[in-house]
């Protein structure tokens, strides 16, 4: 039996990786429970992992699965299973003659979508803009919805709270528009990208880190472009 806040963690963790394909900071659960402090978010894990809702991921900082939900919620998810958070392990090609594969089987590699990596976005201080293709790599159809999509390397530890490493490849679908906290790629003084989760302040916007090392960015809201939504990543191991 989960309490009433359990429950409501462990259904905002599940929500949230469903949607962005990695799991919340500890304080975006602290504002979605509306909680004073992280102490408490930390007891709320502790208490979903211990009961086998959820596992935390090793060497991985702040990495949730959610490895089961409650009967009432999810009958077919009773028992403990892989959770799909659009990672896929495998071994990762950085240049042309060396294009991205998944370990998969042959029929699943049939079925893949070719993506061209745009080069690099920066995860930290911010690069160079967007560039050009630099090759492709092949996703699963599931991890796309309906739209433009493309594939950008990061480099930088910026976003290591939302699950976004130095080195992983992220799967970003074309957009110009953002809610707040979404995470996206965007575009500063037509010079600079960069990765960061998405906010508002006032008339302003805010491009917020997901490391405590990192200050909140923010800008006037002509100086800043959203050229993407993050759905999904590729690491390599």
């Amino acid at each position: 039996m989960l309490t009433r806040k359990q429950l409501e963690l462990l259904v905002f963790i599940n929500e949230r990786v469903k949607e962005a394909g990695v799991p919340p900071s500890f304080d975006e659960m602290k504002e979605a429970l509306d909680l004073s402090s992280k102490s408490g978010i930390h007891r709320l894990i502790t208490a979903l992992e211990e009961r086998g809702f959820i596992r935390r991921l090793p060497n991985r900082a702040r990495a949730l699965e959610v490895i089961k939900l409650p009967d009432a919620m999810a009958p077919s998810l009773s028992q403990p299973r892989k959770f799909s958070p659009s990672v896929i392990e495998g071994s990762l090609g950085r240049t042309p003659e060396r294009p991205a594969r998944q370990t998969a089987s042959n029929d699943d590699e049939s079925t893949s979508v070719s993506l061209p990596v745009m080069g690099r976005i920066a995860a930290g201080v911010p690069i160079d803009a967007i560039q050009h293709r630099t090759y492709s790599i092949a996703v699963p159809p599931e991890m796309l919805s309906g739209g433009e999509h493309y594939a950008l390397e990061v480099k930088g530890d910026s976003m290591i709270e939302a699950g976004i490493l130095d080195g992983d490849t992220v799967i970003i679908r074309h957009a110009t528009t953002a809610s707040p906290g979404e995470i996206v790629v965007a575009l500063v003084d037509d010079m600079e990208a960069t990765l960061k989760r998405f906010r508002r302040k006032g008339e302003s916007i805010a491009l917020e880190a997901a490391n405590p090392a990192y200050e909140t960015k923010i800008f006037g809201p002509h100086r800043v472009k959203v050229q993407g939504r993050l759905v999904g990543l590729i690491r390599k191991y």
